[in-house]
């Protein structure tokens, strides 16, 4: 008798869970702000939001390790990958250390700057630090290995924790709020270390790094450090800076914009990590990539044209449904915030791309716009709204310089295939 074997397709795909989870992710931080923003008001907020800003820049800073350690388990053979694991797990280590005892020695430092009314939360914080490394180089391996099922676990038990355990915290020691929330963050970065991508054979390899190999995985990290560190600037500047340079209302209030506008950024997000491996597996099989940047720049183009167009018809509704009456002064600002953010997430696509190929032209863009960002603030800051403008300015010039580029580039491309 003749047996046939159907073999059923998935009803969902591991990238399609991991899309799903990551708009989980993104949807409990964004609770998270929003709650604490209701909860706080504007001026206790703007603490929360020296935090949060702070967790963003580390995982900038950690993001150079997690993308080495998606692009490398990909690349490297089996026969040295495990020195490469042992490797980067120590390097992780001791940066984290660094950076970690760094904020811990200036907590007080960080106090006078930002105007917070404590020090310790930054202390905290630091100790928390070595913790986001290695979670960050633990999602690395799941990512590049295209595991998106732990991915999602590692990111959905980071999320619900912090949620969860901080909002508890504030409610019961409300006069306590940034040392609590800091406490949330140390906690919710401890259960994010699980679970853990652990090989016993790779941890005790005792297989030597090749020098050749070596020499690749210390000019990718460098470029990559760079191009955070221009992430970082972009990202975060504005918001440092809004605290320094304005009182803790008028902080407060530029916090709740920054949030609310950079939905479309943590959108797009979910889109670098799964672009960074699909693009990385095609350039080794000698395939073309440009399909699958065209597909996710399309999609971020997309959801950010419905975010502003939304932004700039329900200004003072969205504002008010989000954070309350309190912050209803920032409502004209709105869309505006929105498109910066929006373009600079449709820019980084690019960039993202081109450093998964190894072209590092851009990365070096992004750097100079984000110094531009930045000056341009620091001249241009009589008020929230000419902050805002500022930063429309230089992100559109980004874009289109980023744009340019890649037709350059992509005709390049095709002179060498024709000769």
């Amino acid at each position: 008798m003749l047996s046939i074997s159907i073999t059923k397709k998935p009803v969902i795909t591991e990238e399609q869970l991991f899309m799903l989870s990551v708009l989980t992710v993104n949807g409990g931080n964004y609770l998270y702000n929003l709650l604490l923003g209701r909860i706080l008001g504007p001026e206790q907020f703007s603490d929360a939001a020296i935090l949060i800003t702070m967790l963003l820049v580390l995982s900038f800073v950690a993001m150079t390790f997690q993308l080495a350690a998606a692009k490398f388990t990909v690349t490297l053979s089996e026969t040295i990958l495990g020195a490469f694991v042992k490797k980067i797990y120590k390097n992780a280590i001791m940066v984290g250390i660094f950076f970690g005892a760094m904020v811990v020695v200036f907590a007080k430092d960080l106090q006078e700057i930002f105007h917070t009314s404590s020090s310790m939360m930054f202390t905290i914080f630091g100790i928390g630090v070595p913790l986001y490394f290695l979670m960050s180089v633990n999602r690395g391996f799941f990512q590049g290995k295209k595991q998106f099922k732990l991915l999602s676990v590692t990111y959905q038990a980071e999320m619900f924790t912090r949620l969860g355990l901080t909002l508890i915290l504030v409610l019961l020691f409300h006069s306590q709020s940034s040392v609590v929330i800091a406490v949330g963050v140390l906690v919710s970065l401890i259960v994010g270390l699980f679970p853990l991508n652990y090989e016993k054979k790779q941890f005790t390899s005792k297989v030597v790094f090749p020098k050749k190999e070596l020499t690749q995985v210390k000019k990718f990290f460098v470029i990559t450090a760079f191009y955070e560190l221009s992430q970082i600037i972009i990202n975060n500047s504005d918001i440092l800076l809004v605290k320094h340079y304005f009182e803790a209302y008028d902080a407060g209030l530029y916090a709740s914009l920054a949030l609310i506008g950079r939905i479309v950024y943590f959108v797009a997000w979910m889109f670098v990590m799964l672009l960074l491996p699909t693009v990385v597996q095609l350039k080794k099989e000698g395939k073309d990539t440009t399909k699958v940047l065209m597909k996710y720049v399309s999609y971020i183009a997309i959801i950010a044209t419905t975010i502003i167009l939304a932004c700039a018809m329900f200004p003072t509704i969205i504002v008010q449904m989000l954070f309350g009456n309190d912050y209803v002064q920032i409502a004209s600002l709105l869309w505006k915030y929105a498109f910066a953010t929006g373009v600079f997430a449709v820019a980084n696509i690019f960039a993202y791309y081109f450093l998964s190929l190894d072209k590092y032209v851009p990365v070096l863009v992004s750097a100079i716009f984000g110094a531009l960002q930045v000056l341009l603030v620091v001249f241009y800051h009589t008020s929230l709204e000419q902050v805002v403008h500022v930063q429309m300015i230089a992100m559109t010039f980004l874009l289109f310089t980023q744009v340019i580029f890649f037709f350059i580039d992509a005709k390049k491309v095709s002179m060498n295939g024709k000769k």
